[in-house]
């Protein structure tokens, strides 16, 4: 029986199906134990079953009889995550499926409606100025993970309970949700949300610090669970470096490492040398530039280059455009100053590639990922030039079976396993949180929009993938372009073409917070 202390998590591929589940790898006879298990999952009888590892240091080709998985002196699993491949096919009784009697969407119930995705996803009501809250809730709601999560849970924190109550009404309804209980608790837990303007009307709010607030409240509850998702779903880890030359002398350098839960595309610092249009420049922008502070060797303030890379790269992906910025106003009654809001296009595509912002330990397991890659894309070209059959890589080869594998293809379909088995398995990127052949590319699935030239007005809305589950699965294809533009409580469908164009430049929908997902591949 597997316990929380020593349960690893498994991702097995069988055909185009993916089992997931934990499994206690330091009882005895672990590796018997783990085809039984496969089989009450699966059912292929063990006789037929063939298991084979795509995870260092375990076994090479076929998982041995009698095998048993490594474990530390302290009887602690030495593998964080174990990635399968299984070949077999389940017995005739297993696959029959029983007989079920036609069912039309006119005969079901709303609930089963929005369960089976036969009608447009609902919107949800405007409470007052509220469009910040419905927009970012939409997209957190395209995020199967969290959702699943924050459902369970069994806390007393107002704030997650209101996304809860709003996240399931999400799932079982087909009208428009009013999300009443999350907009009270997020009022009353940050005052800064339920300010009114003189007349007693709610004030706009900003979006970026909603999300930050809400995730910010379940990475610090209570509920393990919760705060433990919810931290390795968004932390971002940094390793900045401040450098302080005289000439080209070093003077002083020093190290620091923090986190946080977004990038930020910096589309202010504009320069006759320094204009960002796009995404990646404004990412390059604010991750470097300088900082002052007091020097150890000088004792004194001094300007120190700030050069930071990304140290851990997370399984989602918030990136904020730096569009409001506060403006001193020195020569004004009060001396305050204004929110303001940068206009200006900055575009992005429906891909983002990190490499370039990653530290050097994790550029290198990319950099092996990728020429392992461009090795096999090569090969492949080269035999189609020459007029030669080109074989379908591995994993397709084995997820076209759909898990059944005739007599005829079993042989050969067991060859080509057992070759990806054999074959030397590069480092992934990391192994627990993100998919298996990430190769620091994300993909884009959810984001948040600004209408209107006034920081403290305008208009959010949400637009989001219209399937994530491609996503979820760290699918490397494109495939699918539908989306949804959630406006309040009226949904529309909407192409991938309309989402690239929220690049700003107008008084149209401008980008504010990308939501990306990391993907399999390039």
């Amino acid at each position: 029986m597997s316990t929380a202390a020593t349960a690893t998590p498994f991702c097995v591929k069988w055909g185009k199906q993916v089992l997931e589940f934990t499994f206690d790898v330091t009882q005895a006879n672990s590796g018997d134990a783990l085809r039984e298990h496969l089989s009450l999952k699966s059912g292929v009888p063990t006789s037929r079953m063939k298991v084979m590892s795509k995870t260092k240091g375990l076994w090479r080709g076929i998982m041995p009889s009698g095998f048993v998985f490594p474990v530390d002196s302290n009887n602690d699993p030495n593998v964080k995550v174990v990635n399968l491949l299984m070949m077999g096919t389940a017995d005739a009784s297993a696959l029959k499926e029983p007989v079920k009697q036609a069912v039309f969407v006119e005969d079901l119930q709303e609930h089963e409606i929005a369960k089976v995705g036969a009608a447009e996803p609902p919107g949800l009501t405007n409470l007052g100025n509220t469009c910040y809250l419905n927009s970012v809730t939409q997209c957190l709601n395209g995020v199967p993970e969290l959702g699943d999560e924050v459902v369970k849970y069994a806390g007393n924190n107002s704030m997650v309970l209101g996304l809860k109550s709003t996240f399931m009404q999400l799932k079982s309804s087909t009208d428009a949700v009013k999300p009443m209980s999350l907009v009270m608790a997020t009022k009353s837990s940050y005052p800064q949300f339920a300010q009114t303007t003189p007349q007693g009307h709610p004030m706009q709010c900003d979006a970026e610090e909603y999300l930050s607030c809400l995730l910010d409240t379940a990475a610090r509850d209570e509920a393990r669970d919760l705060s433990k998702k919810v931290k390795d779903l968004f932390t971002i880890q940094f390793e900045e470096k401040l450098s302080l030359k005289h000439g080209e002398e070093q003077m002083e350098e020093t190290k620091k490492y923090d986190q946080g839960m977004k990038l930020v595309c910096n589309i202010q610092g504009y320069s006759s040398t320094n204009n960002v249009t796009e995404v990646s420049e404004g990412i390059k922008l604010s991750l470097g530039g300088t900082i002052t502070k007091r020097s150890e060797v000088t004792g004194q303030d001094e300007v120190f280059q700030r050069d930071s890379k990304i140290s851990k790269l997370p399984p989602v992906l918030v990136v904020q455009f730096g569009r409001f910025y506060w403006k001193a106003t020195p020569n004004s009654r009060d001396h305050t100053g204004v929110k303001c809001k940068v206009m200006k296009p900055v575009g992005f595509s429906h891909t983002l590639d990190l490499f370039n912002f990653c530290a050097d330990n994790i550029q290198s397991k990319i950099q092996a990922l990728r020429e392992q890659h461009l090795k096999e894309e090569e090969e492949r070209d080269a035999k189609r030039l020459r007029g030669e059959d080109v074989e379908e890589t591995i994993e397709s080869k084995v997820e076209s079976q759909d898990g059944d594998i005739s007599m005829e293809d079993e042989d050969a379909e067991l060859q080509a396993a057992l070759a990806m088995s054999m074959k030397p398995d590069l480092e992934q990127v990391d192994e627990k949180n993100l998919p298996y052949g990430f190769m620091g590319c994300y993909e884009l699935f959810a984001v948040v929009t600004h209408k209107g030239r006034d920081a403290d007005g305008g208009h959010y809305m949400g637009w989001v993938k219209a399937d994530t589950s491609n996503v979820a699965e760290g699918s490397s294809g494109n495939e699918n372009d539908d989306w949804y533009v959630f406006d309040d409580d009226e949904v529309s469908p909407c192409k991938l073409e309309d989402i690239v164009k929220l690049k700003g430049g107008g008084d149209w929908h401008m980008s504010y917070l990308n939501f990306y997902r990391a993907k399999k591949g390039m």
